[in-house]
C-alpha cells in the first residue's frame, strides 16, 4: 500500500464515492508526475519508441500540410503529451529536408510531468530548435498551428454510466471494507435517455470532447491542422474499456492506484462531432496501418535497410511489422488516425475528408 493509495482511501472515506472520471484524474496526475513510464523498463511502449520511421513520416506529413496552408512564415509546432520527446526529435530531423519550414516553426510541448520534461529537454537539445513547455494547450501562443497528439486522448479521464432498471447510473469508486470497489450512483443521469439493454456501459469522454472543441476553435481562428493518433473506434458503442497497464501487463484498474497507467479506448466519432460542431474539417478516420502505408513507410524501411547491417535490417523489419500489422489487437489495426483542419484546408496526406461530418448542418 502506497502513500498515494492511503490518501485516496482517506479522501473517499471523508467525501464518499468518487466518479471514475475523478479517480482516473487523480491516479494519472500522480502516476505521470512520479516516473518515466515508457520503454522496456517502464509500463508501455509507444510507436515513436519502436522506430524512427514513425516520427519521420509524421514530419513529412507536417511539411506537406504546411505547404497546403500556404507556407506561413510563423507556425506553432505543438505536441500534446510528448513522452520522452522521441517523436518530436524524429519529426524535426525529417523536417531538415525543408530549411524554410524549420525557420518558420516554434516548438511547443504540452506536458505536466516534471520527469518527462527533463527527458524531453535532453533529447531535443540536439535539434538546435528552441522549445517551450506548457501545462495546457490554451497556454500556447496564438497563431497558425500544426499539432500532433499520439496516445494522448486515451489517457484523458472519462465518465462511465451503467444501464440499470432506474436508467443510466454513474459508475463510482468507493470502499468495500478497506478495498477500492466499483459502485453506482443511486440517481440516474436523465440526459442520456432510457437504456435499451441492462448492464451496458456508456463511456462519456467529457474532457476529450472539451479539448477537441477547443482545438477546433483554435484551428478555425488561426488556421492549421491537428493529427490525432490513438487506439480506439468509431462509435457509438457500449462497453467498459477502462484498463490498467503496469510492466507491460494488464491488471485490475483498482488494484494499484497511481502505480499503473490508466486508459480507455478513444471514440473518434465523438471527437469528430465535437470538432465539426466548431466548424473544423474532419479527415479520416484511417487505421494506423493504412495511414503509414499511404505515407510511404515501406519505402522508408527499404531505404533504411540499404544502409543497415543484417541485425539492423532484421530490427527494421520487426518494427515495420509491429507498426503496421493487422488484427484487432495489433497496432496497425487497433490504432486509428484522425485529422482536424481549418475549413480552407480540404486535403491532407493519407486521410480522406469524412463525408458524414463534412455534410453536417
Amino acid at each position: 500500500m502506497t502513500a498515494f493509495a492511503d490518501r485516496l482511501r482517506d479522501l473517499i472515506a471523508l467525501e464518499g464515492p468518487i466518479t471514475v472520471e475523478r479517480y482516473m484524474g487523480l491516479c494519472l496526475q500522480h502516476y505521470y508526475a512520479t516516473r518515466d513510464p515508457l520503454g522496456a523498463a517502464g509500463d508501455f511502449t509507444t510507436a515513436p519508441e519502436i522506430s524512427q520511421m514513425f516520427g519521420e513520416l509524421i514530419g513529412l506529413w507536417m511539411l506537406e500540410v504546411w505547404h497546403g496552408m500556404g507556407r506561413p512564415a510563423r507556425v506553432r509546432l505543438i505536441e500534446l503529451g510528448p513522452g520522452r520527446g522521441t517523436l518530436m526529435a524524429d519529426l524535426l530531423r525529417a523536417a531538415r529536408l525543408m530549411p524554410d519550414f524549420l525557420a518558420a516553426v516554434s516548438v511547443h510541448l504540452v506536458e505536466t510531468s516534471p520527469t518527462l520534461r527533463e527527458r524531453q529537454k535532453a533529447i531535443l537539445e540536439k535539434s538546435g530548435i528552441s522549445v517551450e513547455w506548457h501545462d495546457r494547450l490554451e497556454d500556447v501562443p496564438p497563431g497558425p498551428a500544426l499539432l500532433v497528439a499520439n496516445e494522448f486522448f486515451d489517457a484523458l479521464p472519462v465518465r462511465q454510466f451503467m444501464a440499470t432498471d432506474r436508467g443510466w447510473c454513474e459508475r463510482l469508486v468507493g470502499l468495500d471494507q478497506d478495498r477500492l470497489a466499483f459502485g453506482l450512483s443511486p440517481e440516474p443521469e436523465k440526459s442520456f435517455g432510457n437504456p435499451v439493454r441492462l448492464g451496458d456501459i456508456l463511456e462519456w469522454p467529457s474532457a476529450s470532447i472539451t479539448l477537441a472543441k477547443d482545438l477546433a476553435r483554435r484551428l478555425v481562428r488561426d488556421t492549421g491542422a491537428a493529427l490525432l493518433i490513438d487506439y480506439g473506434y468509431w462509435g457509438p458503442a457500449f462497453g467498459d474499456t477502462l484498463q490498467a497497464l503496469k510492466r507491460h501487463a494488464y491488471l485490475d484498474p483498482l488494484a494499484e492506484p497511481g502505480e499503473a497507467d490508466l486508459t480507455t479506448h478513444v471514440d473518434f466519432h465523438r471527437l469528430a462531432q465535437a470538432a465539426a460542431s466548431e466548424n473544423a474539417l474532419v479527415h479520416g478516420m484511417a487505421t494506423q496501418r493504412d495511414f503509414l502505408q499511404a505515407l510511404g513507410i515501406e519505402a522508408r524501411a527499404s531505404s533504411l535497410k540499404h544502409r543497415a547491417n543484417p541485425a539492423q535490417a532484421e530490427a527494421i523489419d520487426r518494427a515495420l511489422e509491429r507498426l503496421t500489422a493487422g488484427g484487432d489487437k495489433a497496432m496497425g489495426e487497433l490504432f486509428k488516425v484522425l485529422a482536424l483542419t481549418h475549413p480552407g484546408l480540404e486535403d491532407v496526406p493519407g486521410l480522406a475528408a469524412h463525408p458524414l461530418i463534412q455534410t453536417r448542418t
